[in-house]
This record gives C-alpha cells, structure tokens and sequence, in this order.
C-alpha cells in the first residue's frame, strides 16, 4: 500500500465539531436496489440511529459479521438520502480509500453504547 498525503492541518476546534461515539449494530439489512449499500440500525444507548454505508461487497456476509458488534460513528452528520434510504450518521471502516481490506474501527474492549470519544 501507498501512503496517501496528510491532508490540509485542522484546528481543535474543527475536531471539536465531530460528535463520534461507540454504537451497536443491532441489525443489518441490504438496501433494496443497491449491490453496494447495507442498512445498520445502531444503538447509542438513549438513541438509535439508522445507518447506510456500501460494504456489502467489502464482507462475505455482512449480517453475520456486524450484528452485534460495536464500532465507531459519526452521530451528527446531517442526514443523507441514499438509494431511496436516510442515513444518520457515518461508520468509521477503516481500509476502504487505500484499497485494502476494509476493518471496522472498534474499542479495544466493550464500552457503554454511546460512549464518546475524546
């Protein structure tokens, strides 16, 4: 793999605006339509969130492999409609832009869903 460039310097206050938390994927559906798109329903402990991302040609069977587990996600992004579908919010799937096997970005050990980063 070759490593990409840094990107342009951020400020703590841009990383401030980031709300990223440890949910659970509680279920995973394929988007009608797509061959690239999964529907993930997430727990954030006081909030669920539904959530689109395109792995489904990156994993075997991604019901079996995701539901579950936990992993991080951006919480406040604005929604965006994709293939008919709403999505609130983004998972962190490490891999994808360097063209290596994609891995979800996870906690090392279980924490509560909802759990902030920083």
């Amino acid at each position: 793999m070759e490593t990409a460039p840094v990107k342009p310097p951020i400020t703590i206050d841009d990383l401030d605006k980031l709300d990223i938390r440890v949910g659970r994927i509680v279920r995973v559906d394929d988007v009608e339509g797509s061959k690239k798109l999964i529907k993930m329903t997430v727990s954030f402990g006081g909030f669920t969130r539904t959530i689109l991302s395109g792995m489904k040609e990156e994993r075997a069977d991604c019901k079996a492999e995701l539901e579950g587990r936990q992993a991080l996600f951006v919480v406040n992004m604005a929604p965006r409609k994709m293939a008919g579908e709403v999505s609130e919010g983004m998972i962190y799937d490490i891999g994808y832009e360097d063209g290596i096997l994609p891995a979800l970005a996870v906690p090392e050990r279980e924490v509560p869903d909802g759990a902030r980063l920083g």
